[in-house]
């Protein structure tokens, strides 16, 4: 495949971040973005009103390397959320394709060169991505390592996914969305979707996007892992968990909001697909009838209760049955 690439288009790399410089994250980020295999590239690092020392390092790097690494803020140091820093960088983007790197994640160094050589292979593409690693053991420990894991894609790796099949797969939970830091598209591809969505400001921001994508474009899922999303205590992910307000496990107000949202654009894009609204609905209707909902979950817990005593229970009478024949 990449006997095939007649040029090196450009990439443009954007890395968005707000108070980064909690530990070393932030530097490692940039480091795996230099340490690339593939070399057209520029970095764009884009500030949402941080007020720690990530602004002067971010500043530093564009200085230190001027022909490669901007800086870019919003008007007045302002902090408008992941969205429009998103798409802030998007704004000041040179390249034909693009790719996003969060402060807290890295790539390995062939991760342009292999998903630059796929989208000039299948043009008909509009984005690529592989399994993402869930990074518990960057911390060095053992055991932290035991719980690394790749994100599910719920389809054949190395195939052209045509719309709105990862759509319907993300709202049933058979496949996983993309990991951000997985991801290469095409700078025209985000241009006819409209970028992200600027009320997310937080969680779901990542999604709202890849629905609008996978609604609209043919998408190439390959069978590498490139990047490791790391998993900490001060991610954005982890914050909103300890503050209430998103629980992958059960129903959430991070979650409904999002589920509205994509109510909303479907019927606005026209989409009559029936399984997406089956999908969807069934997806809604915890929050719909939430007393049936949860009604229902304790009949559930209540019999995998019994379940688990009545194993225990069966497995006593046979231990004592073989102990009494003896």
């Amino acid at each position: 495949m990449l006997e095939q690439i007649n040029s090196n288009p450009l990439v443009s790399c954007i890395i968005i971040f707000f108070n980064a410089q909690k530990e070393t994250f932030f530097e490692e980020a940039i480091e795996s973005i230099f340490a690339q295999t593939y070399e057209n590239w520029e970095l764009l690092l884009a500030d949402d009103g941080s007020t720690d020392e990530s602004t002067a390092i971010a500043l530093r790097c564009a200085q230190k390397y001027p022909d490669r690494v901007r800086y870019v803020e919003h008007e007045g140091h302002q902090n408008r959320g992941m969205s429009a820093t998103r798409n802030l960088g998007i704004r000041h983007a040179k390249g034909e394709y693009i790719a996003l790197l969060d402060a807290d994640d890295i790539w390995l160094p062939q991760k342009l060169e292999q998903q630059v050589a796929i989208l000039v292979a299948y043009p008909e593409a509009g984005m690529v991505y592989g399994s993402t690693q869930m990074w518990y053991g960057w911390t060095g420990n053992p055991e932290d390592a035991k719980r690394d894991r790749g994100r599910g894609l719920g389809v054949k790796p190395d195939t052209l996914v045509k719309p709105p099949t990862l759509l319907k797969l993300f709202l049933k939970g058979t496949a996983e969305t993309p990991g951000t830091c997985s991801i290469l598209m095409r700078q025209k591809l985000v241009k006819d979707v409209g970028g992200f969505e600027q009320s997310f400001r937080g969680m779901f921001e990542d999604q709202a996007f890849f629905y609008k994508v996978s609604l609209n474009a043919t998408v190439y899922i390959e069978s590498g892992c490139w990047d490791r999303y790391r998993q900490h205590s001060n991610s954005s992910c982890y914050v909103a968990q300890a503050l209430g307000q998103y629980n992958s496990l059960k129903p959430n107000s991070a979650h409904l909001i999002f589920l509205t949202w994509l109510e909303k654009y479907l019927r606005e894009q026209g989409c009559q697909d029936t399984e997406i609204w089956q999908a969807l609905n069934k997806a809604l209707w915890p929050y719909q009838h939430p007393r049936i909902f949860y009604l229902l979950q304790w009949f559930q817990d209540v019999g995998q209760h019994l379940t688990r005593s009545i194993k225990k229970f069966v497995k006593l009478i046979f231990i004592h049955k073989e102990l009494t024949s003896i």
